[in-house]
């Protein structure tokens, strides 16, 4: 048995974002699932996935000394939602786990100078588990001390043979009471192989891994890779969307893995998510008596009913509405994958913004038309678009504009036509609400040059 109080430090390296496909049409690429609030809290109150972690990590007091990575478009979002006092670190390209992982540990040595020797965990912010996973995180230092391995992995028994997760396979099922060295692994395989594995108590895989600090960065020089911030930010665009798994864990040797014996969920898609819901409909709508294991959840102002369909998942608002079979709703990725979307609903850092229409004519002119809601004393950055410009009708509330370096006052029912180029900022003196039409040219990419966030 390990001694119980650690002496190493551990660092919770949190990894958010994710392309929002699976759970369309409620996540999309800016507002992905887990910042749907969609989970009840033990106060009642509904809380995404990345509130319902960092509260959990905050109970272990692991909050002070977690970081998140994520995609830069979702850097807004990701603030709302944790405040000021984690740091974000943001990947210009969306690639997999690996860049994200490395973009990290670059960090957290060359910006926050923690010691070589500490313990970086890294956690998937859809983990939906008890509060007691993550007191378990606590052990990993001690466990990486004792057994000399060069990565922990957290690992949970399976509930039943299942093709949708990893599978960890121990040298020895129980070599001690803290861990036990990892044989190898297999990724999803047939759900015959699964119920073998099972039989020779293999885990699923958490996807939780641990390491020192100084295992990661010695492995990034041996293998070529950058070791600071920013040749790892310049390089991204041509980066490989490689795994972390593939590219790290299977490969390392002394691996160990620790067993969590509680409830442990990966909140990936409708189907697991909707277990988790206290009602069946969230929303506006009904479900008959005879549509068992049926859920609804609508955003959209209008009712919807379903009678006689059991086993099925509705998903309504302003991006699209998924009917889909349980056991199918995963198949709308796949669906998605080639048809590109624009998000109809988009939260910023001063508010959020939802599309009413878009459309583009012959001549390839765009128009595009929001409904924009500000919070009280927040703001847009001083900027300027290039390829568009916009009409803004006040429908409630107070605005201050800055114009090109001039001020200005807006009340409900005011208009101003901002052209193309011109410098701006739109500030909430009040909670304001407004009507936004935008002309121009590809309205749906970035076109914006920012002066100064703040103003």
């Amino acid at each position: 048995m390990l001694p119980k109080k650690g002496v190493f430090g551990l660092r919770i390296v949190l990894l958010c974002g994710g392309s929002g496909k699976r759970l369309w049409p409620f996540s999309n690429e800016i507002r992905s699932k887990v910042f749907l609030k969609l989970l009840k809290s033990e106060d009642g109150v509904l809380e995404s996935m990345i509130e319902r972690i960092c509260r959990q990590l905050d109970e272990v007091g692991l909050l002070q000394s977690t970081c998140i990575v994520t995609h830069q478009s979702q850097l807004e979002i990701t603030r709302n939602y944790v405040g000021e006092g984690i740091p974000i670190l943001c990947e210009p390209y969306k690639r997999g786990t690996f860049s994200a992982v490395a973009l990290a540990a670059s960090y957290l040595h060359e910006n926050m100078h923690v010691d070589p020797s500490e313990t970086i965990c890294i956690l998937p912010v859809d983990t939906y588990v008890d509060t007691a996973f993550f007191r378990l995180l606590h052990r990993f230092p001690d466990v990486l001390e004792h057994s000399k391995a060069d990565l922990a992995l957290l690992g949970t028994k399976p509930n039943a043979p299942s093709n949708q997760f990893g599978y960890i396979v121990p040298v020895q099922p129980k070599e001690n009471d803290e861990y036990s060295f990892v044989h190898h692994f297999i990724e999803k395989p047939d759900e015959q192989t699964a119920s073998r594995l099972i039989e020779e108590q293999a885990m699923w895989n958490c996807g939780v891994f641990a390491f020192r600090l100084k295992f990661m960065m010695t492995f990034l020089k041996d293998k070529g890779h950058p070791v600071q911030v920013e040749n790892w930010l310049a390089a991204y665009e041509h980066l490989a969307n490689a795994s972390f798994d593939r590219e790290v864990v299977e490969l390392t040797k002394p691996a160990v893995v620790m067993r969590y014996e509680g409830n442990w969920s990966d909140l990936g898609s409708w189907t697991a998510l909707s277990v988790h819901f206290e009602e069946s409909v969230i929303g506006s709508g009904r479900i008959s008596d005879d549509s068992a294991n049926t859920h609804l959840i609508n955003e959209l102002p209008y009712p919807i009913e379903i009678i006689g369909i059991p086993d099925i998942i509705v998903a309504a608002n302003f991006d699209g509405i998924l009917i889909a079979n349980k056991d199918k709703a995963n198949l709308i990725k796949e669906r998605l994958a080639q048809t590109p979307q624009i998000p109809m609903y988009v939260e910023k850092s001063w508010g959020s913004y939802r599309i009413l229409n878009y459309w583009k004519n012959e001549m390839g002119i765009e128009a595009m038309i929001k409904i924009v809601k500000f919070t009280q004393g927040k703001s847009t950055s001083y900027h300027q678009h290039l390829q568009r410009k916009e009409m803004l009708t006040i429908l409630s509330g107070t605005a201050e504009i800055l114009m090109e370096e001039k001020r200005y006052r807006l009340l409900a029912g005011d208009v101003l036509q901002i052209p193309a180029g011109l410098k701006h900022g739109i500030k909430a003196v009040t909670d304001l609400e407004l009507l936004e039409v935008q002309l121009g040219h590809e309205l749906a990419q970035e076109d914006t040059i920012r002066f100064a966030v703040n103003w």
